[in-house]
């Protein structure tokens, strides 16, 4: 008898909750335990999901505990070897499970796929969130195949290919249960935003591997549980970039990355005041703020990280050079000019 996939989907108020599960249900090639972790006191949206699929199961939480800590929950209580973190926007499309299952069952060292994520609402594109996966450039910067900061490419099957990430967008994150309850699962302290980079890093600082599966395909509504201009999404961003910095890079190349880091959120605040977003000009202040004031809460959770560390450990979906200075100096658009393509 073929084993189950736990579904686990973190659920704050998502109207489209009913259309997510419905899709997961409908399109799912594999036996499926699908467990929704209700951040949102039990919305008309749950209550509609489970009137129509009584197998649905339901962790609720009393307050919202933001999207790390809900995930958290929801692999805890997983039972079966892997495990999908799905996000209440999504949707799934037909024969998505099979082939992320066939890439974690090939090489016990694979920790975390990712399927191609494209936008629900421009279906030709790749999302926001994860595109076709995730890489990291040599400052720390992340990003993805398929989109370098505000644009979205077209998917032309450009990225079909299954190779090597450095992370795996959380929206759609396929998970050995095993080896990210090894890690810690996600950091709760993040909120939300660059948790699965954060746990990508420590899976990888670990001796796993991360992997893009294109053949499994989800379609995602970025934004739509916070929409991207606010002031509370640029600062977690600003903040929770530096925080897995500080986390997980080795100490002698933090030693002179960070310094040049904490400059470039100074430019951050010129570059949106040049752009008219005054909060958002705000945002990398109070993210170095925080950061000032919170040294122990840093070091602790770097010790953490740290444990896993292997004695060698060579990362892939690393590029080499700066994304800023490819995409605002030279206008290199696409992720591919990059990171060249199998």
């Amino acid at each position: 008898m073929t084993e189950a996939v736990t579904v686990v989907i973190p659920h704050y108020r998502a109207d489209v909750l009913y259309d997510c599960v419905a899709s997961v249900y409908a399109h799912s090639n594999y036996p499926v335990c699908v467990l929704v972790v209700d951040d949102g006191g039990n919305a008309p949206s749950l209550q509609r999901a489970k009137a129509a699929f009584p197998a649905l199961e339901i962790l609720p939480n009393e307050r919202n505990l933001g999207f790390a800590a809900a995930c958290n929950r929801g692999l805890a209580a997983a039972h079966t070897r892997y495990a999908v973190l799905l996000n209440d926007d999504t949707r799934v499309e037909p024969n998505w499970l099979a082939p992320l299952v066939a890439m974690a069952d090939s090489d016990p060292r694979i920790a975390a796929c990712q399927p191609k994520l494209r936008s629900a609402s421009a279906p030709d594109r790749f999302d926001y969130g994860g595109g076709a996966g995730g890489y990291i450039d040599a400052l720390g910067y992340a990003f993805c195949r398929g989109r370098l900061f505000d644009r979205c490419e077209r998917d032309e099957g450009q990225y079909d290919a299954s190779v090597p990430l450095f992370w795996a967008c959380g929206a759609a994150l396929f998970l050995r249960v095993a080896a990210a309850r090894q890690v810690g699962f996600f950091d709760p302290d993040y909120f939300m935003h660059f948790e699965e980079i954060d746990l990508c890093w420590r899976l990888q600082l670990a001796g796993y591997q991360i992997r893009a599966v294109p053949q499994a395909v989800v379609f995602h509504h970025s934004g739509f549980s916070q929409p991207p201009a606010t002031f509370r999404k640029t600062y977690l961003n600003h903040r929770n970039s530096l925080i897995t910095l500080c986390k997980n890079e080795g100490l002698r190349r933090l030693l002179w990355l960070l310094p040049l880091r904490l400059w470039l959120e100074v430019v951050a605040v010129f570059y949106y005041l040049r752009r008219g977003q005054w909060s958002s000009a705000l945002a990398p202040c109070a993210a170095l703020l925080w950061c000032l004031v919170h040294p122990r809460n840093i070091y602790r959770r770097r010790r953490q990280s740290q444990a896993v560390r292997c004695a060698s450990v060579a990362q892939d979906g690393v590029y080499s050079g700066s994304i800023l200075y490819q995409y605002f100096a030279r206008r290199v658009q696409r992720a591919s000019a990059l990171v060249p393509e199998p």
